[in-house]
């Protein structure tokens, strides 16, 4: 996983570099890996859902069979949005790695 290996990187280094960068860096992987965490959370509620649904439709349970759906739309819809936040974050943190290089 990426994330291990920056925070494993982090961990070499935190003695050989500057502590500010590096705290910035803990703070924005710790919300990372939470966004990540709720991320999956969402996605698999979400597949588990859809699954649900099919069997609701194949039992001829029409109107369970869609408001399931809806719902495992809109959590995978959540769950796209929350990794849409982790790429912004995600971008941000590589600026305070060019930060570090520009200084």
């Amino acid at each position: 996983m990426g994330l291990a290996g920056v925070i494993r990187g982090l961990h070499r280094q935190i003695n050989e570099t500057n502590k500010e960068l590096i705290a910035r860096q803990i703070t924005s992987l710790r919300l990372r890996i939470k966004l990540i965490i709720w991320m999956q959370i969402l996605g698999v509620m979400s597949i588990s859902l859809c699954v649900a649904a099919m069997f609701f439709l194949f039992v001829e349970s029409s109107l369970l069979g869609q408001v399931t759906f809806i719902a495992s739309l809109v959590l995978m819809m959540l769950s796209l949005a929350v990794s849409l936040y982790e790429l912004k974050i995600s971008g941000h943190a590589l600026n305070i790695e060019l930060e570090d290089l520009e200084n």
